[in-house]
């Protein structure tokens, strides 16, 4: 069984519980992490913290180098990723202070890398079914000893750092989506590809700004909820690593399985070598 990685705010790695034994700067070829990779041990597992807009809060979503966050976790044998950020709701009966376990996305972002691929190697990764289903419900049963817990649910990714126009927002609820974000689509999509099984539990914030009654979305709203929403991530987190794990033989570990189209004595072999914790096993 390989690390549990959570990826999140600055202040999940400082619950009470965690030993952290080591922090480490991880070196990619695709830049660096948003901040050094914490190692230790919660709960009796071993696991990896990687504040996800570096510590202090100042990388902007779409400046956020998703490749290398995944790619660092890949590096130091990460095998199942949970993460925790803050979402809009958008629907009535989503309240702020609720937890969603987001199974399904919709990206609306523009200038993001969102793949490992391309340089000479082209795969095609099944992902229909975007988080590990496994994860998924082990996340939620923990995560009903603290909060209101909506299990499944639509996360639309936008580009950000701005909240959506009025009519923005009603478009996507018109689409049936359930929560709003600016992070989680490129981490689900490239934990798939690094063959890494991932979940989101999404903390909400607020309604967005299609909620007249409850007015436009502002970073004070944001902050209040989220403050009180942090308790009930840090606890769901704790519950899920003191139960028991989904360790098995995951389809998501085997993604990468008959995805991959180029004939490997045609992919250069810097790229092998660069895409190495990748694709190693399936290309030499």
């Amino acid at each position: 069984m390989g690390l549990i990685g959570i990826i999140g705010g600055s202040g999940l790695y400082q619950m009470e519980g965690v030993e952290i034994a080591e922090e480490k700067r991880v070196e990619t070829p695709f830049g660096h992490p948003s901040d050094h990779l914490m190692i230790g041990r919660l709960e009796g597992k071993d696991v990896v913290f990687l504040p996800r807009h570096g510590r202090g809060h100042n990388i902007l979503p779409h400046e956020i180098n998703f490749r290398a966050n995944i790619y660092a976790m890949k590096e130091l044998g990460v095998d199942r990723i949970i993460s925790l950020s803050a979402v809009g709701s958008m629907k009535e009966n989503i309240h702020p202070g609720e937890l969603v376990i987001v199974d399904q996305f919709v990206d609306r972002t523009k200038v993001r890398h969102q793949t490992f691929f391309g340089d000479g190697v082209a795969a095609h990764v099944a992902f229909a079914e975007p988080v590990c289903q496994d994860l998924a419900k082990a996340a939620a049963k923990a995560a009903k000893n603290y909060a209101n817990v909506h299990e499944g649910g639509t996360y639309v990714c936008i580009e950000g750092p701005m909240f959506s126009s009025r009519a923005e927002s009603e478009i996507y609820r018109s689409w049936g989506v359930d929560v709003i974000g600016m992070t989680n689509y490129q981490e689900a999509k490239l934990a798939r590809e690094a063959e890494i099984c991932y979940s989101t539990i999404a903390l909400v914030t607020d309604y967005d700004c299609w909620h007249v009654e409850e007015g436009p979305v502002d970073v004070g709203m944001i902050i209040k909820t989220l403050q009180n929403n942090v308790k009930k991530a840090q606890q769901t987190i704790r519950e899920l690593l003191k139960g028991e794990m989904p360790d098995g033989d995951c389809a998501c570990h085997h993604a990468l399985e008959n995805a991959i189209m180029t004939d490997p004595k045609a992919i250069p072999d810097d790229v092998k070598n660069r895409l190495k914790p990748i694709i190693g096993k399936y290309v030499k």
